[in-house]
């Protein structure tokens, strides 16, 4: 099913719309998924407070995910399937999530938390693949997805120092909450204070303070 979804890009002050091809997510999945958001809404307590001011993890450059860049995506690969997307999400969270787990002491006040957070992600993983067909993710990838996918599998002594940037632990939870809500956003429709994150106002929100450059 095609559905319209408004992606807003600044582009001689005209607002685009792109054509997303969507498809519902499992009861399931959403479930799994709202376990993960109930866990996120403790981010600021262990992802901030428990760590130093400041700290930083290193990361590489294209597990700093954010809304930005599903709506360039989404803006320059014709009819681009939600699903590659979804696809994508649970790749680059996937390395994040153990890359804050390697640098935390076996008795940090977060370990616990993160690998909990962890665990529940594996999870909604392992369902999102049960709930779709397997030659779904035989297929081939948007080229401009796929050079994103080489870069997160690469070897990591195989990466290149440039490619390697620094980010904190809660402005990756922040940027994985946020791009969930996107690309799940059926998921949080019923909820109180559910928000449009594919929208203008998240695309745009905080961008001169720390928005990426596209490489």
């Amino acid at each position: 099913m095609i559905q319209l979804s408004t992606l807003v890009g600044l582009l001689g002050g005209l607002f685009l719309i792109a054509p997303v091809l969507m498809a519902p997510a499992p009861p399931s999945l959403c479930t799994a998924l709202r376990t993960i958001n109930d866990s996120l809404s403790h981010r600021r307590r262990y992802m901030k407070h428990n760590f130093p001011i400041q700290y930083t993890i290193r990361v590489h450059h294209k597990e700093i995910f954010k809304l930005s860049n599903i709506s360039r995506m989404r803006l320059k690969i014709e009819e681009l399937d939600n699903l590659v997307l979804q696809r994508l999400w649970f790749q680059v969270y996937k390395g994040v999530l153990i890359k804050i787990i390697r640098v935390m002491p076996l008795r940090h006040p977060s370990r616990s938390y993160t690998a909990e957070l962890e665990k529940c992600f594996r999870d909604a993983e392992g369902i999102f693949m049960l709930s779709h067909r397997a030659s779904m993710f035989q297929q081939e990838l948007p080229e401009r997805v796929q050079e994103i996918w080489d870069h997160l599998t690469e070897e990591p002594d195989r990466v290149p120092e440039s490619s390697w940037q620094f980010a904190s632990p809660k402005s990756l939870m922040d940027n994985f909450c946020r791009t969930m809500h996107c690309l799940f956003s059926e998921c949080f429709a019923s909820s109180e204070d559910q928000q449009d994150y594919c929208g203008i106002f998240h695309w745009r929100k905080g961008r001169k303070k720390d928005l990426q450059p596209e490489s």
